[in-house]
């Protein structure tokens, strides 16, 4: 069995690379194949990825436990925004210019994290432990940083002067992403540092480390994460091709937001799961770690990524939230200070997360 899921996390890389070379470089193309070939290739290459993300962030997951908290973590989260990142820019290259794209797949990914991944985490692991202890000291950092980024990149273009309504001048867009990119840097730098105890799981589970360490050295497991982030990458671009043509012949509206929430759940599924794994061997801190990481991540590198994206290739970006959205933020943030803010927590706490999230899903189907 350990030779069987060695085996697949081996061969999942290699083949989404090498089906990605031959799309992008060989022969065979997607996009002037005929519509039933289209099709086929275009499933494929969802699934590989859906797949190649799992194993991926398997290797990532295991060079985090070998490293240690909270370097490991930091793995896991650049791992994830590599992926995020690329698709969304692929997907804001591919077509007409989609200047919203961006701004949804950041919002999708925050209250998916804010709402649901911690709501599951606090809801399973408060029932099986009754309830869970936490630092409310790197907790509440973590936080603080989530409120601010996201303040500034997805509410403040609604109020500024310079562009029209939701939008970055360009001065303003250069200026928020060096703020967001400084942030995150200070905010890494202080993890892995001074406050590094702050962040740090006292108690990890047994089993879970035993689990992770039989799955051979780590140079493989570093070969293997590279590998994949580059298929990953490299079949951004048909993935692109094949979902927005979808909603195009199916006539979907709120196009944007459906994309942005399948591009967060494509590259948080693997990442949420091991957030759960976490609180459920009583890992709490370790869970959030994983999950406010990755909101973080999400905002203080992706934004500026794809505001550098823009401002080369001239596409507009659109950051600014509607109000519904931005209610929902807010919302979200501000029941995470409260539930964080004693420093134990229950499947209550848990279930108030769900109902935000829950919220959020119905609200992408019936603005």
């Amino acid at each position: 069995m350990i030779f069987n899921r060695r085996t697949v996390a081996h061969a999942l890389p290699t083949a989404t690379l090498a089906l990605a070379a031959v799309l992008q470089f060989g022969a065979l193309s997607a996009e002037h194949a005929p519509g039933p070939v289209k099709i086929v290739l275009s499933l494929l290459a969802i699934g590989l990825v859906f797949a190649t993300v799992f194993a991926t962030l398997h290797h990532a997951e295991a060079i985090a436990h070998r490293i240690g908290e909270p370097y490991g973590t930091l793995v896991l989260t650049l791992a994830v925004t590599t992926i995020e990142v690329s698709v969304i820019v692929s997907m804001m290259l591919h077509g007409e210019n989609n200047p919203t794209l961006a701004r949804e797949s950041v919002f999708s990914t925050v209250m998916i994290i804010c709402g649901g991944v911690v709501g599951v985490c606090l809801t399973f692991g408060g029932l099986r432990h009754k309830h869970q202890e936490l630092k409310r000291q790197g907790t509440n950092a973590y936080l603080a940083m989530l409120a601010a980024l996201a303040v500034l990149t997805l509410v403040l273009p609604n109020y500024t002067l310079s562009a029209g309504h939701g939008n970055f001048s360009p001065a303003q867009l250069v200026f928020v992403s060096l703020l967001s990119v400084l942030l995150y840097a200070s905010f890494a730098y202080a993890q892995m540092g001074v406050h590094r105890e702050d962040f740090v799981e006292e108690l990890i589970g047994p089993q879970r480390r035993l689990d992770l360490a039989v799955h051979g050295g780590i140079s493989a497991n570093v070969v293997f994460l590279f590998v994949g982030l580059a298929g990953i990458v490299l079949l951004a671009e048909d993935i692109a091709a094949g979902v927005e043509d979808a909603l195009v012949a199916l006539q979907v509206e709120q196009a944007d937001a459906i994309v942005g929430a399948f591009i967060a759940t494509l590259v948080l599924l693997p990442e949420s799961l091991a957030a759960v794994r976490a609180s459920l061997n009583n890992e709490l801190q370790r869970s959030l770690n994983i999950a406010l990481g990755s909101a973080c991540a999400t905002i203080g590198l992706t934004i500026p990524a794809v505001s550098a994206a823009s401002l080369i290739t001239g596409k507009q970006l659109t950051l600014g939230l509607g109000s519904g959205d931005t209610v929902l933020l807010l919302l979200g943030l501000g029941i995470s200070v409260i539930s964080f803010g004693t420093g134990r927590t229950t499947f209550l706490t848990g279930l108030v997360h769900l109902v935000i999230f829950s919220a959020y899903v119905f609200l992408i189907f019936f603005p």
